[in-house]
């Protein structure tokens, strides 16, 4: 299946998974512009790639995914380098927790809570979905029949709650819910919304205590990139999956990809599911479109 021509837009890719899926992009054929906060490191990922094609395939930007003035003027411009139009976008960019709360009993006053992570694994990746959208809105449908498709990176956190990681897990939950919700009306406009929800992956990028990774494969909770890569390879071209949450859990799945598409909760009664059917009812006219 040939994907030259197509175009497509990370977030998060100077390092981490984003940088992986942008790598697989290029293998594809597919010409990318990434975003990170990091600029010098998104250069960098760009001129290697670059070099490694042997030629102008990955153009970088400047992005602060929190900010939405900075997520529109990355995106435009990245419309630019595209030469009008994005085919997939993927709202990787992401931080771990941070304390959003000092455990301070004999402070005097109240404190505004951290809630940056909140901020870029949450709200950024709204930001970014909600570009692309609109984007894609715009657009005809490809040569696959698609005006646009959107992968974005939830957790195995978004599915199982941890305790010690509550605004992570409030973002991942969520990224979570706008996916199989939002993810189930698009494809009527020809767009698709899923999202890859991995257990750890091994990346270098800091996350816990100093020995996290070294911990974590000793208990056999590392997943490969591999599988995350493979996962987002299926989506492209004609693949209409949309709504749908990729696990990559630790252990045996017994599933040599290394993915399982994890189902949602089942109906508590029957009345469970006609409120969910009637709410929707009510609330779709919210999305159709008007002048």
């Amino acid at each position: 299946m040939s994907f030259q021509g197509q175009t497509a837009y990370v977030t998060g890719g100077a390092s981490g998974i984003a940088r992986a899926v942008t790598r697989m992009l290029v293998v594809k054929g597919i010409k990318v512009c990434i975003a990170d906060i990091n600029k010098q490191g998104a250069e960098a990922v760009a001129q290697e790639l670059n070099e490694e094609a042997g030629s102008q395939c990955v153009s970088a930007v400047a992005v602060d995914v929190a900010d939405w003035d900075s997520q529109v003027a990355g995106f435009q411009t990245a419309i630019k380098e595209l030469g009008g139009r994005i085919d997939y976008v993927y709202p990787i960019a992401g931080i771990a927790e941070v304390n959003w709360l000092p455990n301070r009993p004999k402070q005097e006053g109240f404190v505004k809570p951290n809630l940056s992570v909140w901020d870029v694994d949450g709200t950024g990746v709204l930001y970014t979905s909600a570009l692309a959208i609109q984007q894609f809105r715009r657009q005809e449908p490809n040569k696959f029949g698609f005006r646009g498709k959107i992968a974005t990176v939830s957790s195995v956190r978004g599915l199982y709650a941890v305790p010690s990681m509550p605004i992570y897990c409030a973002a991942k939950f969520g990224v979570v819910g706008f996916v199989r919700s939002f993810g189930k009306h698009l494809p009527k406009e020809k767009i698709t919304l899923n999202a890859m929800c991995p257990a750890i992956v091994k990346t270098g990028i800091s996350i816990g205590r100093s020995d996290w990774y070294d911990k974590a494969q000793k208990l056999n909770l590392i997943v490969k990139m591999e599988a995350l890569l493979d996962a987002f390879e299926s989506l492209l071209g004609g693949s209409d999956v949309s709504g749908e949450c990729f696990e990559f859990p630790p252990g045996d799945i017994g599933n040599p990809s290394g993915w399982i598409l994890k189902p949602q909760n089942e109906y508590t009664t029957p009345e469970s599911e006609v409120h969910v059917q009637y709410s929707d009812s009510q609330f779709a006219h919210q999305h159709e479109p008007v002048e």
